[in-house]
């Protein structure tokens, strides 16, 4: 649908305008139908290094919200969204949560809204594993909020922001009805696609993958963390953005260059690979109001090999349904 992207790292819907942020740039820019974009606005503040910068980006009433690699810090915003497609800008930044932590890499940083209007999002353990096991930190966890940045009454402690915890660098938040599934880059063994639950401790730095190997006894060797419900190879995929739709959970993946669909039904019942070899790093997949699948590259972030027109925004619609 697109080309000349400039490191994209997120795609959001306003109505049926794809709107995707540029990590390195800090802007948020329209796709037309036409494939022409246009800058609907610059996030200020934005201190983009190493894996940080401006990253996802979601769209709620009339709000585009954001998280965003600051000086010493990742920030969670959100701005009104003005005009109509074609003339969309940005109104003035209100700040719902500061002072998570940030670093050069493990920022995590994928946000959503989920099925219960609250507002999911993803921290990287900022470079220091640790902090994924303690409860008084932000880092290493998956949180939710209200729109308006307060911590839900119902969270698992209704005074903090903390839903899960035990995550190294997740970035993929997606819905399969009521049930969140999350992807998580792994450090040397295994990536992993997790099924979240309130209060739940995914295990880093303390095992990594099923069971913290490639067995396991389903409870990650007994010491109460959860196990993924698949995992990878680090090699074959590098999973970051996420989307469900179609009976499946399709994972956008960087060093494995696909498009992996982990195909549902109540339980993963089989893998299906797409889009390899001609794309390059996938950075970011998202459903479309039309229900195709919009695909985002990621070859000019520094670390892939820019071809003509690169980073694009790709349709892919999804013919056949198990």
């Amino acid at each position: 649908m697109a080309t000349g992207l400039d490191a994209p790292w997120s795609v959001a819907f306003r109505s049926e305008v794809p709107l995707v942020s540029e990590r390195d740039s800090g802007r948020v820019v329209e796709v037309g139908a036409d494939g022409a974009t246009r800058e609907v606005g610059v996030v200020g503040g934005v201190v983009a290094r190493g894996e940080g910068g401006l990253l996802g980006i979601a769209v709620h009433d009339d709000h585009l919200y954001a998280y965003y690699t600051a000086a010493d810090e990742n920030r969670l915003v959100r701005f009104p969204l003005t005009g109509e497609p074609g003339a969309l800008g940005l109104g003035p930044e209100e700040v719902l949560l500061d002072g998570i932590p940030a670093a050069g890499y493990h920022n995590g940083g994928r946000i959503g809204f989920g099925p219960d209007g609250m507002l999911y999002v993803t921290v990287g353990d900022a470079g220091v594993p640790a902090e994924a096991q303690d409860t008084a930190s932000l880092a290493g966890a998956i949180l939710r909020l209200t729109p308006e940045g307060q911590v839900p009454a119902d969270n698992p402690d209704p005074d903090s922001p903390v839903y899960s915890l035990g995550h190294r660098n997740p970035q993929g938040l997606a819905w399969d009805g009521r049930t969140l599934y999350a992807a998580e880059f792994g450090q040397d063994t295994w990536d992993e696609l997790n099924v979240i639950e309130p209060g739940g401790n995914y295990g880093w730095p303390e095992v990594e993958g099923v069971g913290g190997g490639a067995g396991g006894d389903g409870d990650a060797a007994g010491e109460g963390f959860i196990d993924p419900v698949a995992q990878w190879a680090p090699s074959e995929a590098s999973p970051s953005g996420i989307a469900a739709a179609h009976g499946s959970v399709w994972i956008a993946n960087l060093r494995g260059e696909r498009l992996r669909q982990v195909v549902l039904d109540d339980v993963v019942v089989g893998t299906e690979e797409h889009l390899g070899g001609g794309y390059g790093r996938l950075r970011d997949v998202a459903v479309g109001p039309d229900g195709d699948l919009y695909v985002l590259t990621n070859n000019t972030d520094g670390r892939g090999s820019p071809r003509d027109g690169d980073d694009r925004l790709v349709r892919v619609a999804v013919v056949r349904v198990r």
